[in-house]
């Protein structure tokens, strides 16, 4: 399998072979929703939290006698049916991480990698070199590639477009390592650098 190379000014300058277990593997839609659920509740805080009846502040003695009232049996006013008593079986903080296999992350990589070849939201450009940190620049040259909304993969040394690109809406500059799921779905194309698509093919081969 072949895709197309770029240059900056959107002329093509050649092909590269790249491996069709990476970018022509099955698609399986369940396997994205299930890494997409993963990086959601790993990336969920968990600090909420709510005061049981041992945490509020009041007093422990006893509201009124036992018996004699013609009223209810009560103890202390922390109880969670008053007000200002402590919550019954209230939310703490805790992890909602787990576990998720590696090879299911590679699968549903080649997935949706594969998906986006298919579709045509794939440009290889040969690198992404820009002269300084201009935000303006990235965009005019993301622009004239053609992409109105993409996810910009390069080498982590590439630290001027990572600070270009930083503040532009509908762009997202990330390293190979740091591809994930949740941000190719997010994001209509995928634009990678001849440096980085070789990163990618040599950490997803099965």
């Amino acid at each position: 399998m072949k895709l197309d190379v770029y240059n900056l000014q959107n002329e093509k300058t050649g092909e590269i072979e790249v491996f069709e277990a990476v970018f022509d593997a099955p698609i399986k839609e369940y396997l994205h929703h299930e890494v997409v659920r993963w990086q959601r509740a790993c990336r969920r805080r968990g600090t909420v939290s709510t005061k049981g009846r041992a945490e509020v502040a009041g007093s422990k003695h006893k509201m009124y006698r036992q018996k004699g009232t013609g009223r209810a049996r009560h103890s202390t006013s922390k109880a969670p049916q008053f007000v200002g008593g402590g919550v019954a079986f209230g939310p703490h903080p805790r992890s909602f991480a787990y576990r998720l296999p590696k090879r299911v992350r590679k699968v549903a990589l080649r997935s949706v990698l594969s998906q986006k070849a298919r579709e045509g939201q794939i440009k290889v450009v040969e690198e992404f070199a820009l002269p300084e940190i201009k935000t303006r620049e990235a965009f005019v040259i993301l622009q004239r590639l053609g992409a109105a909304k993409a996810l910009v993969v390069d080498g982590a040394s590439n630290q001027t477009l990572r600070l270009s690109a930083r503040n532009l809406r509908d762009y997202k500059y990330l390293a190979p390592e740091g591809l994930n799921v949740m941000d190719l779905l997010r994001f209509d194309q995928l634009i990678l650098t001849r440096s980085a698509l070789e990163c990618i093919q040599g950490a997803l081969l099965p």
